[in-house]
């Protein structure tokens, strides 16, 4: 007798709770600044064309089968596609192992540089200089990936908070854990978040940051690659392919709406992501009204605009800078945290759901191996690392999960069958558009995703660093995983009775 986890599976309280714990994961740090950046770099208010287009083609019909898949077969990811075929058990497990034994690992540490900040916002200890400060002392960054440089105390140890709070969290599993925190973290988000994009709003030149922001050059819409990146940004931005939608949507009850939930999840992640774009750039106005200087030159990419960027415009408030620091790094680690629990929770359930095991031993363990593995990216070469390591876990490994998942539930499945579970339990019904999504347009727009990908991969090799680095780091992470994923598959599903 097979267990498939369906007779004491816990449920969401509410379907609030859900809504928020499915938000909550889908918001995350790029969400405050790589959108941002990405609006600037991608024709200001004309990015939001492809943006909106690629979030109501792609996004939404894709959540939509990941939230219907969870909630047909009450299971996490590996089950799920094991009721399809269990053929396809390896490509749930190779989400989850990947996204566990990888992005979770590199991104606490990035939470516990949040942390840190946060600590260092009471004092602005990052002095005048926040480029050296952030990169040589508090990174201690070496020349290289290939030298690994020393583990950094600070980082150490946020990355230990980071990690206590994940396992506080998830340990007193759906109920009492995950849905109690998103209930008290994504309201205190959101509010901190509106009460930033005031402030900014009112500093002496926020206006020349938010014209930035938003001007439209509708020119640049000619390029395929602003399409691709806007395709990609609502690919990543939702969490498909992390396997923890689909591990959210299984502790549903049996009447649920399906599609309001995920229209709501994906439209709620984007609105946030345009709303906090006012903070960061109506910051960044400021400080080049201050500077004197153009804001092309106070603006820098992903990391640099958090960690060097930000504290420098932060240094530069006349009154409350303190207290805008800590608002503003406060945000980063809610955002973080809300993303990180969810992606422990989708192996742990991948894990009770196998093997039965008890989940505080399974969270427990898990921790610990998060915490031992994630010290590689607390050393001085460890922004390397997880550079290395993000663009070929989220490049490849997500991107080849999302095109085989389309095509597994949109031709194998049959995209049909899914529609109708959908449907039954749905209050807006979906129509044969969504079919001709996930068995046509979606696959190929990942597909060509991942094609650019690897043609820019093999034109010139990724951030400059050495062939080498990039195949024992970027590209054997994800051979390493996928072998496990295969692995694990082989073993039996055991029975909840003996």
């Amino acid at each position: 007798m097979e267990y498939f986890g369906k007779s004491h599976r816990a449920q969401w309280k509410t379907r609030t709770g859900f809504i928020l714990a499915a938000i909550g994961s889908a918001i995350g740090l790029g969400n405050i600044w790589r959108f941002s950046y990405l609006c600037y770099e991608n024709g200001g208010g004309a990015f939001l064309i492809p943006y909106f287009i690629a979030l109501f083609s792609v996004g939404i019909p894709l959540m939509i089968l990941e939230f219907g898949l969870g909630h047909r077969e009450k299971g996490s990811s590996p089950l799920s596609f094991y009721k399809v075929s269990p053929k396809w058990e390896w490509l749930g497990w190779w989400a989850v192992i990947f996204v566990m034994f990888g992005i979770v690992m590199y991104y606490a540490v990035v939470i516990s540089w949040c942390f840190n900040y946060l600590i260092y916002s009471f004092n602005l200890s990052w002095g005048d200089d926040p480029n050296k400060f952030f990169f040589s002392k508090f990174l201690g960054l070496t020349r290289g990936p290939g030298e690994i440089g020393d583990i950094r105390a600070p980082v150490l140890f946020g990355l230990l908070i980071v990690w206590i709070l994940n396992w506080v969290i998830v340990y007193f599993g759906v109920e009492k854990g995950i849905e109690r925190a998103n209930k008290i973290l994504m309201p205190l988000l959101f509010i901190l978040t509106l009460i930033l994009v005031i402030w900014s709003l009112n500093l002496p030149g926020a206006k020349k940051g938010v014209i930035k922001y938003l001007t439209p050059d509708f020119k640049i819409l000619k390029n395929p690659k602003v399409w691709i990146q806007a395709f990609s940004q609502i690919f990543f931005s939702l969490s498909l392919g992390f396997g923890i939608m689909i591990a959210y949507a299984s502790y549903l009850p049996h009447k649920t709406d399906i599609t309001g939930s995920a229209f709501i999840t994906a439209i709620g992640n984007c609105i946030y992501s345009f709303i906090a774009g006012f903070a960061v750039w109506g910051t960044l106005g400021y400080m080049a009204t201050v500077q004197n200087l153009p804001i092309d030159k106070v603006v820098s990419q992903s990391i640099g605009l958090a960690f060097v960027a930000y504290p420098k415009a932060i240094s530069l408030i006349p009154t409350f800078s303190k207290l805008f620091g800590v608002l503003f790094f406060t945000i980063l680690l809610f955002a973080g945290l809300s993303s990180s629990i969810s992606i422990l929770e989708a192996f742990t359930s991948a894990v009770i759901d196998k093997f039965n095991y008890d989940r505080k031993t399974v969270v427990s363990t898990l921790c610990v191996i998060g915490f031992l593995g994630g010290i590689i990216f607390t050393t001085g070469g460890g922004l390397f690392w997880l550079d290395i390591v993000d663009h070929f876990l989220t490049s490849y490994g997500l991107v080849i999960v999302g095109i085989l998942e389309c095509l597994l539930i949109g031709w194998y499945f049959k995209a049909k069958r899914m529609r109708e579970h959908v449907n039954s339990v749905s209050e807006f019904k979906i129509g044969k558009w969504w079919d001709f999504s996930v068995k046509i347009f979606t696959p190929c727009v990942l597909g060509i995703i991942f094609i650019s990908s690897l043609y820019q991969e093999l034109s010139k090799p990724y951030g400059g660093y050495p062939i080498t680095s990039l195949i024992l780091i970027g590209r054997d992470w994800l051979f390493v995983t996928l072998i496990g994923a295969i692995i694990i598959s082989s073993y039996s599903w055991r029975s909840e009775k003996k």
